[in-house]
C-alpha cells in the first residue's frame, strides 16, 4: 500500500511548550506530571464541552450544564469546591460521560494555581478548533521520562506503536483491542492509521460497525483509565455521549473475554504476583504467576479465528522454562507465530529493560495436527544499538518495517545480516524451546577486565527496572484499592467541606 499524507494538522509546538512549563510549576507543589495531565484533561473536556454548545450551527450540549462558566466564574475561595462538585455530578453519568470522571478529584490544592490553569491556560485556547489530542500526546511522551513516579509504564513510544500498526494494517472489517491499554496509543494509532488509509466504497454497515465499538480495551487503573479515555475522545475514536464506554476498567487476567477482537495490540506489565492474587483460567493452557505469560495466554484466547496480534513481552518469555516452555509449545502449535523484533534495550521508562515484540496469527487449526507455525523471522534491532540507562529516543524502525513487507506475502522477504528466518523444526528442535534466538555473530572483540563489570552493571540494571516496576504494581494497586471519594493523603472531600 503506498502510503498516504494524513490530514491532521500539526501540534502547536508553543502551546505545548507553555502547558509544560505550566507542569513545572505545579510539580514544585507537589502535584506529579500524570496528575497534571489527567486534571489537564479533564478541564479540556469541560472546555470543549462548553465551546460544542456555544457554536451556531450542529451545538451539542454534551454535559448538560454550562460546567465551564461555572468555573471561570467561580471566586477564587470557592473554586476547589465549585470544581470538586462538577466531578462529582459528572462521575455519576452513564456511559462514557461517567468513565471519563470515575473518581476524578482535584490534584491542584492551591486554588490560585487552579485558577490561573483555568482561567490563563485553558480558557484562552479553542479546544475544539485544533489538534487536541496530539497536544496531549506530546505532554505524555514527556512524562513518561518521569521515572521517580513510575508514570512511564503506561506509556509505549510512540515510533515503536507507529511501526507496529504499519505492519499489521488495521483495516475497515477489524476489531482493534487492547487489553492493557494504559494511556490508549495503541488503540490511537491504530485509528489514524485506519483514517489515513480509508478506503472508497466503504458500506453504511461498515461505517456504523467502525462508529460503534471497533476499538476497545482494558485498563486496571481508574486514574489511567480516565487519562485513556480522555485521549481517545480527543483523537475522535469515541464520543463524549457515547452510552457504551470504549475502555473498561479492571483486571484483564480476571476472567475469558466476553468479546473477541481480530486484532490485539498491547505491551502489557512486566512482573509477577503472587499465586493467591492470579486468577485461575480454565481457558488457559497453564497456570502461572508470570503476568506477561499469562496475558500471552489472553491474547490467544482474545483472537478471533483468523485474528492477528503483536505483543510487547520481556525477553524472558522467550526462554523461561516450566511454564513458559509449555505456553511457548502450545503458541507454536496453535498460532503462526511469524515475526519477532528484537528491541534495543533501554527504550521504555526504565533503563536496562529488555524486550521483543511478536508478532503471530491465529488460522484454524491444520486437520493433520501439524503446527500452524512454519518459520520465524527474527529482526535484531538491538545490536546495532548500544544499551544505555535512559531511554534511547532517536530508534529508527524503518528497516524492520521494510524487512517485515507490509501486506505482502512473507515468501517475499529476504534474509540480511539483521533479519533470519528458522523453521519450527528449529525452533522445537531448541532446548526448552527457547526463542531467544540471534541473528547476528557475537563480538568478535577480545576478552577484557572490563566485561565483567559492564556485566554486572547490566544485571544491577535489570534488578533495579524490576524493584521499580515492582513498587509501580503496589501504587497502582493501592490507587485501585482507595475507596471512592478518599484522597491519597487524608479525609474524603465530604468530611473537609
Amino acid at each position: 500500500m503506498n502510503p498516504t499524507v494524513s490530514y491532521r494538522p500539526r501540534h502547536d509546538q508553543a502551546l505545548v511548550e507553555r502547558l509544560w512549563n505550566f507542569a513545572n510549576v505545579l510539580r514544585d507543589g507537589g502535584t506529579s506530571g500524570l496528575e497534571y495531565i489527567e486534571q489537564l484533561s479533564s478541564l479540556i473536556v469541560l472546555k470543549r464541552a462548553y465551546e460544542q454548545h456555544q457554536r451556531p450551527l450542529n451545538w451539542q450540549h454534551v454535559l448538560g450544564f454550562d460546567a465551564w462558566p461555572r468555573l471561570t466564574s467561580a471566586k477564587r475561595d470557592h473554586l476547589i469546591t465549585v470544581y470538586e462538585q462538577i466531578l462529582d455530578e459528572l462521575a455519576s453519568r452513564p456511559g462514557t460521560l461517567g468513565l471519563l470522571f470515575r473518581r476524578a478529584q482535584n490534584r491542584i490544592p492551591d486554588p490560585a494555581l487552579l485558577h490561573r490553569l483555568i482561567v490563563d491556560v485553558v480558557d484562552r485556547y479553542q479546544w475544539s478548533a485544533g489538534d487536541t489530542g496530539v497536544v496531549i500526546e506530546e505532554l505524555l511522551a514527556r512524562m513518561s521520562t518521569d521515572t521517580k513516579t513510575g508514570a512511564g509504564q503506561y506509556f509505549t513510544p510512540r515510533p515503536l506503536i507507529e511501526a507496529i500498526v504499519e505492519c499489521v494494517q488495521p483495516g475497515i472489517d477489524d476489531t482493534v483491542t487492547d487489553p492493557a491499554c494504559g494511556t490508549g496509543g495503541f488503540l490511537i494509532k491504530a485509528f489514524d492509521y485506519l483514517v489515513d488509509h480509508f478506503p472508497s466504497g466503504v458500506t453504511a454497515a461498515q461505517r456504523q460497525r467502525l462508529n460503534e465499538g471497533a476499538f476497545f480495551g482494558t485498563e486496571l487503573v481508574d486514574a489511567t483509565a480516565r487519562l485513556a479515555t480522555t485521549n481517545l475522545v480527543l483523537h475522535g475514536v469515541t464520543r463524549v455521549d457515547e452510552a457504551h464506554p470504549c475502555i473498561t476498567v479492571g483486571d484483564a487476567l480476571a476472567r475469558p473475554p466476553v468479546r473477541r477482537a481480530t486484532l490485539v495490540l498491547t505491551n502489557p506489565p512486566f512482573g509477577r504476583r503472587s499465586t493467591s492474587e492470579e486468577p485461575y483460567r480454565e481457558d488457559f493452557w497453564t497456570a502461572t504467576t508470570s503476568r506477561q505469560l499469562n496475558f500471552l495466554q489472553h491474547v490467544h484466547s482474545l483472537l478471533e479465528t483468523d485474528g492477528r496480534a503483536a505483543v510487547v513481552v520481556p525477553d524472558s518469555v522467550l526462554f523461561e522454562g516450566g511454564a513458559g516452555e509449555l505456553i511457548r509449545r502450545r503458541l507454536l502449535a496453535a498460532c503462526d507465530v511469524h515475526t519477532l523484533l528484537r528491541l534495543p534495550t533501554g527504550i521504555f521508562y526504565a533503563g536496562g529493560v529488555k524486550a521483543s515484540v511478536l508478532f503471530l496469527d491465529k488460522p484454524d487449526p491444520h486437520p493433520d495436527g501439524s503446527p500452524s507455525t512454519k518459520r520465524l523471522w527474527v529482526y535484531d534491532l538491538r545490536s546495532p544499538h548500544k544499551a544505555k540507562s535512559t531511554a534511547l529516543p532517536g530508534v529508527d524502525y524503518a528497516g524492520f518495517v521494510s524487512a517485515y513487507r507490509p501486506g505482502r506475502p512473507r515468501s517475499e522477504r529476504a534474509e540480511t545480516p539483521l533479519f533470519r528466518s528458522f523453521t519450527v523444526q528449529d525452533l522445537l528442535a531448541r532446548s526448552g524451546v527457547n526463542l531467544d534466538l540471534q541473528v547476528t555473530e557475537p563480538s568478535a572483540e577480545p576478552f577484557t577486565l572490563e566485561e565483567p563489570e559492564a556485566d554486572l552493571h547490566r544485571m544491577a540494571q535489570e534488578i533495579t527496572s524490576e524493584l521499580s516496576a515492582a513498587l509501580a504494581e503496589f501504587a497502582a494497586l493501592t490507587e485501585a484499592l482507595r475507596p471512592y471519594g478518599v484522597h491519597a493523603d487524608g479525609p474524603d472531600r465530604e468530611a473537609k467541606r
